[in-house]
């Protein structure tokens, strides 16, 4: 008769710590009744073992083996069952598992008279977006502090991709040339029904979260696919232009009826950034884009230039783009024919032909890596981790927030641990933005459509000074189509860690500042550790000058004895390195991507027109001025290095659809391009390019690209000729928000 042993640990999920004096209850799952086959206690660290011999389970027809599931209590109180997730024909001999759990009550009582900061408890992992807390008051959620200052945003109105993020793992870019005007009006108008506002996306995503919460696990119980759109300031002009139909078109919406004669700020002239009005390959060349062939020179030959791009060059400048996301790639397929047919076969409610005005110029496929590159860019590094968080209410409540306070540390300034939260106008319009010269990075700006200072929550009467009036709710889009070449950055790494000493894992955390899984290497200094790079409490917890501290668990208001379980975060776990603090760029370098991209608490004084003499030109509080809300997705098929490389022709076609939505492309985007990631100078000199995404298109220096790192306490100075991160299209945009839509269109909501 054949003996089985089940041992295993029972978990609890929200402090991963073992699940103490549970009772575990092993089944056996049959066609007719399911048969208790043993039961156990689980010990402090949460072990248990279950012995059981065959006669305990019941061999109809050719089951010879038990087909085992779980159910733990607590106190008699059934809070797990793994029914849905059955072992099927578990052998004889002993098995492992693990369950994981959410305990209720007090999970980790602390030591009678001691403080909750010397009580020992690991990282509690956190999702990388917070759900709505279930059955529970705002108010009394800690993480949703009251904020009565801080705005009301207009979820139903903003477009759902630029605050909440769509966070699909399949999508399609449809770059399309506006033909006529007023058939182009007609067939916008008609797609405004199906554009997803961040109410939408919001309410979904929470879903979503709260489902994997509950059940521990991905599923497909929910699934959406969402549409935005976003203009070209060409196409807003040619949507203005008439000066009758927009004064007509003002007069019918309540929003716009006092400003109906005043063409000024109704036209798309009124937008103030300059770069948006002249467009992204007009703006090339001073990204440090490969510039135009001289004579002699073959223009196909040098890739990167605008005249090469497969979209957004002098001949292919897209005026509108359409994202379709979605978590199934046929419903995906099923929404981008929808759209297709508009344009292509579109017809009127009486059934006649209707000509859409626009031409697909170019379509563009994006999809989520595959395993084990999930969440991963084609160099193989986590991407994304480092996000700004928005201030602003999604309603009345003034605890309704839109990003969890998660950090106790910082209860009203943070996220996640790192993530500052910045106000709304740096993203959108018509809230207040950061100030520059603010004491703190804390302290409101101006209202980022009309320059004034904010006024609450009131609607705003004043004049616009930074676009038109119904710039209000939208947000400046920049996508950029970059091609990698993974084959010639892994040689770089290769190649250039043995001729230094070192291994090319360690040389590339020192280009990026991550290890590949997402560590920062502030944190993990030597070697990688996915543990810490899987935690969100951690993961971004770290500054570049200043040193971080651990996060303990937080003690129960009403349970002096208890330590709280909710959604704030944990960061003490001992197997993750404290982040010291790195002044000099010794463990992270200055020209390290996550530095020159975002260097956080660095201060220099490179060179910043917008501050006045005497004010820190670089600093915490001026960096915030430059974030960007990233929603980018990489395309094309993973790198495999070929087996006979002279035989194997790679097409090399993968890489990343770069976009990023800001209220200014001049003092965002642009600023971070030129200043900060091009800018060999930038901390200080001789710092170097930032050896990712940096370019170099200083005239006879073959786009040479230098970059210090220090090794072993050695500092080393490399460089490279070559570009492994490639532009090869794109565009600057405008997402208007759904009542510009109608305004534009003359489409009622």
């Amino acid at each position: 008769m054949a003996n089985f042993v089940i041992q295993g640990r029972v978990i609890d999920r929200n402090f991963q710590k073992g699940a103490s004096s549970v009772q575990v209850e092993a089944w056996d799952k049959d066609l007719i009744i399911n048969d208790l086959v043993g039961a156990a206690t689980t010990d402090d660290q949460g072990g248990f073992r279950i012995e059981f011999e065959s006669a305990y389970f019941q061999e109809l027809f050719a089951d010879r083996s038990p087909d085992l599931f779980f159910k733990i209590f607590q106190k008699g109180e059934l809070i797990r069952s793994t029914e849905n997730a059955v072992l099927w024909n578990v052998a004889a001999g002993e098995t492992e598992i693990g369950i994981e759990v959410e305990l209720k009550a007090c999970p980790f009582p602390t030591a009678p008279g001691a403080s909750s900061s010397s009580t020992p408890a690991p990282t509690k992992p956190v999702v990388r977006e917070a759900p709505q807390p279930s059955g529970k008051s705002l108010k009394h959620d800690p993480t949703r502090p009251a904020v009565p200052t801080e705005p009301v945003l207009a979820i139903e109105n903003i477009q759902g991709n630029i605050l909440s993020g769509f966070n699909k793992d399949q999508q399609t870019l449809l770059f399309l040339r506006v033909d006529n005007q007023s058939d182009f009006r007609r067939w916008l108008g008609e797609l405004i029904p199906f554009i997803a506002t961040t109410a939408e996306v919001l309410a979904f995503n929470r879903l979503f979260k709260e489902i994997r919460r509950r059940r521990s696990a991905e599923t497909r119980t929910v699934q959406a696919t969402w549409v935005n759109i976003a203009l070209s300031f060409r196409a807003l002009q040619l949507l203005t232009e008439d000066d009758e139909t927009l004064r007509s078109l003002a007069c019918e919406f309540p929003d716009y009826q006092q400003w109906a004669d005043d063409l000024a700020v109704l036209k798309a002239d009124a937008f103030k950034d300059e770069a948006f009005k002249q467009g992204l390959q007009a703006r090339s060349i001073d990204l440090g884009d490969p510039r135009d062939a001289e004579a002699g020179e073959d223009p196909e030959a040098i890739e990167g230039n605008r005249h090469n791009w497969l979209v957004g060059g002098p001949k292919n400048e897209a005026d509108v783009v359409v994202i379709v996301a979605s978590d199934s790639p046929a419903e995906l397929a099923a929404e981008v024919a929808r759209i297709e047919e508009t344009i292509y076969s579109g017809r009127t409610h009486n059934g006649k032909h209707a000509n859409s005005g626009v031409t697909i110029l170019y379509k563009q496929q994006g999809a989520t890596l595959p395993p084990p590159l999930v969440g991963h860019e084609h160099f193989g590094f986590l991407d994304g981790v480092s996000q700004p968080g928005v201030r602003g209410r999604i309603s009345e409540d003034e605890h309704d927030v839109l990003t969890l306070r998660q950090n106790p540390q910082e209860p009203l300034d943070q996220g996640k641990p790192g993530q500052d939260l910045l106000w709304p106008g740096e993203f959108i319009f018509g809230y207040p933005d950061q100030d520059p010269l603010a004491a703190e990075v804390k302290d409101p700006g101006v209202d980022s459509l009309t320059g004034e200072k904010w006024d609450g929550n009131k609607p705003s009467t004043d004049r616009p000074k930074q676009g038109p009036i119904w710039a209000k709710d939208g947000s400046f889009l920049v996508i950029r189509r970059l091609r990698q070449d993974v084959g010639g950055f892994h040689k770089f790494l290769a190649d250039t860690a043995t001729t230094i000493g070192t291994t090319p894992e360690l040389l590339g955390a020192k280009l990026v500042g991550r290890w590949k899984s997402g560590a920062p290497i502030l944190r993990a200094q030597t070697k990688d550790n996915p543990k810490l790079a899987d935690n969100d409490c951690a993961n971004n917890h770290f500054e570049f000058v200043g040193a971080s501290e651990p996060i303990p668990p937080q003690p129960d208001p009403d349970k002096p004895d208890c330590l709280v379980e909710d959604a704030r975060c944990i960061d003490n776990d001992p197997t993750f390195e404290v982040s010291p603090g790195d002044a000099l760029g010794a463990i992270c370098p200055w020209a390290g991507h996550i530095r020159k991209s975002y260097p956080r608490d660095d201060e220099s004084a490179s060179i910043n027109p917008n501050l006045p003499p005497g004010v820190p030109k670089i600093g915490e509080v001026s960096t915030q001025t430059h974030r960007l809300l990233r929603r980018g997705i990489p395309f094309g098929q993973p790198y495999y290095p070929p087996n006979d490389p002279d035989r194997t022709i790679d097409s090399g076609n993968r890489g990343l659809v770069f976009a990023a939505y800001q209220t200014s492309i001049i003092d965002q985007f642009e600023f971070v391009t030129q200043r900060w990631v091009n800018s060999p100078g930038f901390k200080e000199t001789g710092t170097g390019h930032d050896p990712i995404i940096g370019q170099n298109n200083t005239p006879g220096e073959q786009r040479k690209r230098t970059f210090k790192v220090t090794i072993d306490g050695k500092p080393q100075e490399l460089s490279t000729n070559n570009d492994w991160v490639i532009p090869t299209g794109g565009g600057y945009f405008f997402a208007p928000a759904i009542n510009a839509l109608c305004l534009l269109t003359g489409r009622k909501r």
